[in-house]
């Protein structure tokens, strides 16, 4: 049965002349392209944006399910269905929508979080249509069967296992989680574990993929080279059609309530060198102390320039790595440091002059060129979300999957830029504080 199109158009016209050059200006905040939304009576969400820059439209599709929703003991479903949805459908056999894209010059990929599945691609504008069928037919009539399954389940604990092997810190890595998240939901690998792996049968996977694989808990997001007509009309031929799936299980819960400190120590042999891993439970990202977190993240972790990369790296060259950043997942946020260093000895120097920054930070008002530069830093990592097509299709679908609206997207990277120094001085106060994780890697 054909269902009625729901018109409630959600529009915001974001535009201004071009997004070269203009992206980059410093009072500049609004997206420089507009943002169409609407939504079937199937529950599917759709958000149009078009570019008339190059011939070329993005498709990405996202589902709001990721491994946070596997049943126990059932750990790498979701990873296993971004694989099988390119194992054949109804109308589509097995790796075809791969040949399909590819032979008309296109590129395709797919990506699966603790939160969300994210299948995407780019092609020449006149083949939206073909776009939009492919993941229709996935999406209805998926064909799930054993030796497919089989197969699959081989290959991702062969990918497994050299994750293992190239990664002297993917053990420890998931030892780390599994502290900063109790929850097993949130904190087992998202490619499975092996022993769940080899004991999945296909009605395991079957029930997961009629679950959650449904219009009703999917965004659609379009961006480029098309005409907006015809794209609604396009999407209604393909889409409208599909029933919508049983009411969406919830995400299970985890609260990031108050924790005392926890350290561990880890003996690791394998290791090249000592590591240091530093967890903080930090706002969720609905809250309005999300905003001035992210800078932070921006003036301890990202860049040469900033406060540890250049005094452990640079300055007193204790460290040999320092990565991180802020990690999300639905509700839940942390934000992340890990640092190597040569020696267990000088790795006990990087810690101290580690929680010496961060102190720092707490107690001293950042300078204001110094937050200016990280806001500019942040910005163009910002811009360059969407700068591209197919980047822009999912940064659209995230967003929306993330219950915001066009006029929310609107306003959101000038929340960022508004911070002033004395937020940061309280939410670093509030939220670096002795309610941490730390995981400590020695070596011989």
């Amino acid at each position: 049965m054909i269902r009625a199109l729901s018109l409630g158009f959600s529009i915001l016209s974001l535009f201004f002349c071009g997004t070269n050059g203009h992206a980059y200006v410093e009072n500049e905040t609004h997206m420089p392209f507009e943002i169409v939304s609407f939504q079937l009576e199937n529950g599917l969400r759709v958000v149009l944006s078009e570019d008339y820059s190059l011939p070329l439209v993005s498709v990405a599709l996202v589902y709001n399910v990721g491994s946070a929703n596997e049943p126990l003991n059932k750990t790498g479903l979701a990873f296993l269905l971004e694989n099988l949805m390119f194992q054949g459908s109804k109308n589509i056999g097995p790796m075809q929508h791969i040949n399909f894209i590819q032979k008309i010059g296109g590129d395709l990929n797919a990506a699966t979080t603790e939160d969300k599945t994210i299948f995407y691609q780019t092609v020449p504008s006149n083949q939206l249509a073909l776009v939009l069928w492919l993941e229709s037919d996935r999406m209805m009539s998926l064909i799930l069967d054993s030796q497919k399954l089989e197969r699959m389940k081989s290959g991702l604990i062969d990918e497994g296992n050299r994750r293992k092997e190239e990664d002297p810190y993917f053990e420890s890595g998931l030892y780390f989680d599994r502290l900063l998240y109790p929850s097993d939901a949130y904190s087992h690998p998202i490619i499975g574990r092996e022993s769940d792996l080899r004991n999945m049968t296909i009605e395991n996977v079957q029930a997961f993929y009629g679950a959650y694989y449904s219009p009703n808990n999917a965004i659609l997001s379009i961006t480029g080279n098309f005409s907006r007509r015809k794209a609604v009309s396009l999407v209604r031929k393909f889409f409208e059609s599909i029933p919508p799936g049983n009411p969406i299980p919830p995400f299970p819960e985890e609260s990031h309530g108050k924790t005392k400190e926890i350290v561990r120590n880890l003996e690791n042999y394998t290791a090249p060198t000592p590591a240091l891993y530093l967890g903080y439970k930090i706002a969720s990202p609905d809250s309005i102390d999300f905003y001035a977190l992210n800078l932070i993240e921006y003036l301890l972790i990202r860049g040469r320039s900033s406060r540890l990369y250049s005094k452990l790296v640079l300055k007193d060259r204790t460290a040999l790595q320092i990565s991180g950043g802020i990690e999300r997942r639905k509700n839940l946020a942390t934000m992340k440091i890990f640092i190597r260093s040569n020696t267990n000895t000088m790795m006990e120097r990087c810690q101290k002059a580690l929680f010496s920054e961060i102190g720092r930070l707490k107690s001293d008002l950042v300078d204001t060129e110094e937050l200016k530069k990280a806001k500019n830093m942040f910005k163009i990592d910002y811009v360059n979300q969407y700068f591209k097509l197919a980047d822009r299709a999912v940064f659209l679908a995230e967003r929306f999957l993330w219950n915001m609206k066009a006029e929310d997207i609107s306003n959101e990277l000038g929340k960022y830029l508004s911070i002033a120094p004395s937020t940061v001085i309280g939410i670093a106060n509030r939220y670096l504080n002795e309610e941490r994780v730390m995981l400590k890697i020695k070596t011989k």
